[in-house]
């Protein structure tokens, strides 16, 4: 890919197949070369981003290759970066919508799809920030619609404290639903929990400090809200 250096590796889902994936090298790639990432206010430190392999989207996509599939249901997932959840759902025959801000998140998306023979995967441009859930450029449509389910993984990583997360939930969450955050304890979820909770969602926190066989530690928690279950 022009601009940038890439890697591909196979991760492995406990509970699912593999995944080939093909991500950025490192965290010093960038070309915004039209300055659509700028526009968007993706500054280059965080231009990278998007495109690393993150360990808590590792245990979302754990979570959703265990969890059974509801009949009907529809699943969006939020800051998707390289879309591992999304795409274990989508192997199984979900109704799954990734989405993100990052401009160049949907072409990494459609290599790993073709990487790992799927079909295609809905995309939507999904940036919690726009209230109006607009895009900056032509031929990207925004996330529209509710969901049953939004799930994400670290997407708590700054204090947020106008609730734009919550809010996005709120606009696409449908009256009863689910909602799935992977968090690896960066401490910002005391206000988001509360922004919830006023939203009309409980939370159910579920620990999920493991150790994998490499002995490589994951401390973080499963953030499970619901609203309007019995």
């Amino acid at each position: 890919m022009p601009g940038y250096q890439t890697k591909q590796e196979c991760v492995a889902i406990p509970g699912a197949d593999d995944l080939h994936i093909e991500s950025l090298l490192d965290r010093q790639q960038y070309a915004d070369p039209l300055g659509e990432a700028a526009a968007l206010g993706i500054s280059s430190a965080t231009w990278p981003l998007f495109g690393m392999l993150w360990p808590s989207s590792v245990q979302l996509a754990t979570w959703m290759a265990e969890r059974p599939l509801v009949p009907g249901e529809r699943i969006l997932e939020v800051g998707c970066g390289l879309a591992l959840a999304s795409m274990v759902v989508h192997r199984q025959g979900a109704d799954v919508t990734a989405s993100d801000c990052h401009p160049l998140t949907e072409t990494f998306l459609n290599r790993n799809i073709d990487l790992n023979s799927l079909s295609p995967l809905p995309y939507r441009h999904g940036n919690w920030g726009d209230d109006a859930d607009t895009v900056a450029s032509p031929g990207r449509p925004a996330v529209s619609g509710r969901f049953d389910l939004i799930i994400g993984s670290d997407v708590l990583y700054e204090r947020d404290e106008s609730g734009k997360l919550s809010g996005f939930i709120a606009r696409h969450a449908l009256p009863c639903a689910e909602v799935l955050i992977v968090d690896p304890n960066r401490g910002n979820r005391s206000a988001f929990n509360k922004r919830m909770a006023d939203i009309g969602f409980t939370l159910d926190e579920i620990n999920l400090n493991s150790e994998d066989s490499d002995g490589v530690r994951y401390k973080g928690r499963m953030l499970r809200y619901q609203r309007g279950h019995a």
